[in-house]
């Protein structure tokens, strides 16, 4: 199964894969929220209260070769759950991260954030268990990870994750937020129209990446 579908998660908890308990991201996230372990979450890592689901790709599974792949296609095809996928961009992995974030974001429309380690994953589901009990006291507040044109304010963790575009500093990866609304319709956009935003060599830097 994808995920045990009479799961219910209360808000400000997280309900991790017993795969991760003794884990550096799962021993980060306790004391931080209300983390408990289940056997049942299949293809899922975190499953957070809004519907949303955590899959994380590792270092070691980048290496291993193309069964997160497969992992996240079978996500993909089953579930009506939001899934964000948190990948490990490490010095050994880096190789493999470009082939990932074409795949991940172009062929599957899904959101990839990268990380340095465990310790930024657990920081970035931090992050959005505080924003699913945000969205549960302050109905109709959207998504920060599938933002419109002019939301504001931008969430801190898709600003830096664009930040790692070579050529995107804050001010400019908040101008693409607002210009193309999405991760997804940002890596659809054509250099002309990256151009009207960044002008002529900040976009090409942009649109090769």
């Amino acid at each position: 199964p994808v995920t045990a579908g009479s799961i219910v998660v209360p808000y400000g908890h997280v309900i991790a894969n017993e795969k991760w308990r003794g884990s550096e991201v799962a021993q980060r996230l306790q004391g931080k929220v209300r983390l408990i372990f289940e056997d049942g979450l299949g293809l899922v890592d975190f499953h957070l209260s809004n519907r949303t689901c955590i899959l994380l790709i590792s270092e070691a599974d980048l290496v291993a070769g193309d069964e997160f792949k497969r992992r996240l296609v079978r996500f993909r095809n089953a579930s009506s759950l939001r899934g964000i996928v948190i990948v490990e961009k490490t010095q050994i992995s880096d190789q493999y991260y470009f082939g990932v974030q074409k795949f991940v974001v172009l062929e599957l429309g899904m959101v990839l954030l990268p990380v340095a380690n465990q310790g930024e994953a657990s920081q970035l589901i931090i992050q959005l268990v505080s924003f699913c009990v945000r969205e549960q006291t302050r109905p109709g507040v959207a998504n920060p990870f599938v933002l419109r044109p002019r939301s504001r304010p931008a969430e801190p963790a898709l600003l830096r994750a664009l930040q790692r575009i070579p050529a995107l500093g804050s001010a400019k990866a908040l101008l693409l937020l607002q210009r193309f609304g999405s991760v997804q319709s940002l890596c659809n956009a054509g250099s002309s129209e990256l151009q009207q935003v960044l002008g002529q060599s900040a976009a090409q830097q942009v649109y090769s990446f």
